[in-house]
């Protein structure tokens, strides 16, 4: 049996989404209002120092350290200029038979980074493609 009224129709179910579009909207105003933007004006940063463990000492590397003025000494030998020829000249004389090796950059804290640019161009121009920086364990 069908229980149905002659001559009404039956509407059909709507959603209404005004209601659901003020809803959404006044939480993006909440979620706008609440957030809070901040902006860094800069970084602290203390250099050079690094945990590590111990570390083995490789026979065919080549120790290059540069002082707080700019003095670039390779294997304890002092070179005479700071330009990237006098550099480059200097690490192909102290580069050993065989085997390709290390160069292994030790620059003090306040040496400028210029002149740890300029050995790292020399050691490419020499050839020398593996190149490391020596750091201290910062203290305990």
């Amino acid at each position: 049996m069908k229980f149905r009224r002659l001559g009404r129709r039956q509407e059909e179910p709507e959603i209404n989404l005004i209601p659901l579009i003020d809803v959404v909207l006044v939480i993006i105003i909440f979620l706008m209002l609440t957030t809070t933007f901040s902006k860094v004006s800069g970084l602290e940063i203390n250099l050079p120092s690094a945990a590590s463990e111990g570390s083995d000492t490789v026979a065919n590397e080549i120790a290059v350290a540069v002082t707080a003025s700019g003095d670039v000494l390779v294997n304890r030998q002092p070179v005479v200029g700071r330009d990237i020829d006098a550099i480059a000249g200097a690490l192909g004389k102290a580069v050993p038979p065989g085997k390709e090796p290390i160069v292994v950059i030790s620059a003090d804290a306040k040496a400028a980074h210029q002149s740890v640019i300029d050995i790292m161009q020399a050691a490419q121009r020499v050839g020398l493609a593996h190149i490391t920086f020596a750091t201290q364990n910062p203290p305990q």
